[in-house]
């Protein structure tokens, strides 16, 4: 990992407690903290009178009825869904069925291509397979809430769904699990791919927007530098596994041995995960081998 990139751990925000982060924009942290959602969920409220609620997060109870109290005398017009993770849309289904709000989401949940063999890792960023939006959003398309124009952002990578919101006119970018500040996003196969993460990277470095507002954790302030350092360090990673490779052939439990040196052992699947997303990339461009198609079991090598 680049050297000068830092991470920033101290958003510490109470469960269920509403926050203005910025004129006209809410949180609320749902209680589900873990190794892959940090202090919880942060589901947004835009707008003040007709408002949006953005990522209504897990199936919890007591975290709906906080979001339907910080909107009591509103109208919710509208459910914006980043991605279709169990942390981020499940939520929806509670809020609907009180507020009668229309859904919007890129579409359903769905994986990129069925590369790998293997059970993923079972977290709370598993696929929401029942999810369905009322209306499918594109790349570009403009979402007016309150007085608001949201821009989609299209950024597949961590699922091939993801999306983010731009606040036209402004710094701000709704940028779900894409780039946070607390950690780099997981890249997990089928439904995440390292080639389209690492262009939405590309892409949000030519975008305008400068502040963040991320699924879990506080805000990314100077986001091009952030998503300057994110791209050095998946690059830093790719060139770690071919280092590694030229010692000679090597599955992918190996390869987070030697890479991911003092790994929290709740994350070493993930880790395995995003490697062979890395794999897939790295095969897709003719730089590594493999038998057959790339796979979490499978065996890498070097050409020649």
């Amino acid at each position: 990992m680049p050297a000068d990139i830092t991470f920033d751990k101290s958003f510490a925000l109470p469960p269920d407690q509403v926050d203005e982060v910025l004129p006209g924009i809410r949180r609320i942290v749902c209680n589900n903290p873990s190794p892959f959602t940090f202090t919880g969920t942060v589901t947004y409220i835009v707008g003040t009178g007709n408002v949006a609620i953005i990522d209504p997060g897990p199936a919890d109870e007591k975290h709906a009825a906080a979001i339907l109290d910080a909107v009591r005398n509103e109208t919710v017009t509208h459910i914006l869904v980043t991605h279709t993770h169990r942390d981020h849309s499940p939520g929806v289904a509670a809020i609907k069925a009180a507020t009668g709000a229309t859904v919007y989401a890129e579409g359903p949940h769905r994986a990129a291509r069925p590369l790998f063999v293997g059970e993923a890792p079972r977290t709370e960023a598993g696929g929401d397979m029942d999810f369905r939006p009322d209306r499918q959003l594109a790349d570009g398309e403009v979402v007016t809430v309150s007085g608001w124009d949201l821009e989609v952002v299209a950024t597949p990578g961590h699922t091939a769904n993801h999306i983010g919101f731009a606040r036209r006119g402004t710094e701000v970018l709704f940028s779900g699990d894409h780039v946070m500040a607390w950690a780099t996003s997981i890249v997990a196969p089928p439904d995440g791919s390292m080639r389209d993460y690492m262009n939405s990277l590309f892409k949000l470095r030519a975008r305008p927007e400068t502040l963040y507002l991320p699924g879990h954790g506080g805000a990314v302030r100077d986001a091009h530098a952030h998503v300057e350092h994110f791209i050095q360090h998946r690059e830093a990673r790719e060139a770690a596994i071919l280092r590694r490779l030229e010692r000679g052939r090597a599955d992918i439990p190996t390869l987070v041995r030697g890479i991911y040196i003092g790994l929290d052992p709740r994350l070493a699947r993930a880790a395995g995960m995003s490697t062979l997303a890395h794999l897939e990339d790295l095969v897709a461009r003719g730089l590594v081998k493999t038998e057959g198609a790339p796979s979490i079991d499978g065996t890498y090598w070097l050409e020649g």
